[in-house]
């Protein structure tokens, strides 16, 4: 019987295999045990994060520096002009000191519909970026510059969210790749949060103490218990954001159908009775300075019929109507939801009784 002999170098490689594969236990080890440090904290193991994470950008993005409350002045989202600075409106120079000069600038917009709005400013100037640095413009090259940079950061989804405000103070709790070591950082507002996370580097793991609360943009505060509610929540009020854009646009092009055309009353119904017939002698003119006149064509000895209209719009469009002096106009006194809209004709529903409708069609 022949006895087995062990092979030396077979079993030098064994032990050598055998050394690595615990040592890469030990380091696995170590890093779940640090990890599951952070989230037996949080309370949920899928919400350890890296830097390019989802949340990591959410939550960059949501403290970013919000420059959107000036755009009428601007344009620029991503930033906000640093007061005082001058700028000539439609012809009109103004020195704005401080923001209640803003309704300076607004009632020059907002005095004739469809007319083309310029603003052009003083350089230099200074202002605000999304990254809350300050930075002087010297001319409207570099102005043009800021501009474009916003469009493209826009386009590609990088641009400050302003439809969440999250409540501080917020415990990030964090792992160090590097030194396998856990901790925790209080954050006390946006621009802490926004640089911290800015900053965050690619070794390290972090995850959100939740829960946490956020205001939405409907002033509605909510609780937000997980990275997946996190994200939800942004995605939901992103989406409302692009309705009230759409909304706006809509708006202003109705306007501008207003403005260019004369109308008559389709058909007006209410109590489930159309009573058009009252009014088919008028045409009604909406002028550019947000007044509008309803008059006879039959009969010129009647007095016209004046009032005033204004559009609005939140996640839908509105034509608020307002006549005086003739109690038949008063009847069309409402704030109409706009149901429907073209260059023909404009479908109304009353915001407060949908049984009352109104349809205004091109003359």
């Amino acid at each position: 019987m022949k006895k087995k002999v062990n092979n030396p170098r077979k079993i030098k490689i064994m032990k050598h295999l055998n050394i690595l594969t615990t040592a890469l236990a030990v380091v696995f080890m170590a890093l779940t045990s640090c990890q599951d440090e952070i989230d037996s904290e949080n309370g949920n193991r899928t919400d350890t994060n890296s830097a390019n994470s989802s949340t990591a950008k959410n939550l960059e993005r949501s403290s970013a520096y919000d420059g959107s409350f000036d755009d009428f002045l601007d344009g620029i989202s991503c930033s906000s002009i640093l007061l005082p600075v001058t700028a000539t409106v439609n012809g009109t120079q103004l020195t704005l000191v401080t923001e209640s000069d803003y309704n300076l600038v607004l009632n020059i917009l907002g005095e004739f519909i469809g007319d083309d709005d310029t603003i052009t400013f003083q350089f230099p100037l200074s202002v605000r970026l999304s990254n809350y640095t300050e930075v002087q413009v010297a001319n409207q090259t570099e102005y043009d510059a800021l501009m474009t940079a916003c469009e493209e950061a826009e386009n590609k989804g990088e641009n400050a969210i302003n439809c969440l405000d999250i409540d501080f103070p917020v415990t990030i709790l964090t792992f160090s790749l590097d030194a396998e070591q856990t901790g925790s950082v209080v954050l006390e507002s946006e621009q802490e949060l926004y640089t911290y996370m800015n900053n965050f580097g690619s070794n390290e793991l972090f995850s959100v103490n939740y829960p946490i609360t956020a205001t939405l943009n409907n002033e509605t505060v909510v609780e937000i218990t997980s990275d997946m509610d996190l994200n939800s929540r942004i995605s939901e009020c992103l989406e409302v954001d692009n309705e009230m854009e759409e909304a706006e646009e809509n708006a202003n092009t109705l306007e501008n159908i207003l403005v260019d055309g004369l109308f008559r009353v389709e058909s007006f119904i209410t109590a489930g009775i159309n009573t058009a017939n009252v009014y088919a002698d008028y045409t009604i003119d909406f002028a550019n300075d947000l007044s509008c006149i309803a008059e006879n064509t039959v009969n010129a000895t009647i007095d016209d019929v004046e009032g005033t209209y204004a559009v609005t719009s939140e996640l839908e469009v509105f034509l608020t109507l307002t006549f005086s002096g003739d109690a038949t106009f008063q009847l069309l006194n409402h704030t109409w939801e706009v149901t429907s809209y073209s260059e023909n004709s404009i479908s109304l529903q009353s915001s407060t009784n949908a049984a009352i409708t109104l349809v205004l069609s091109q003359i």
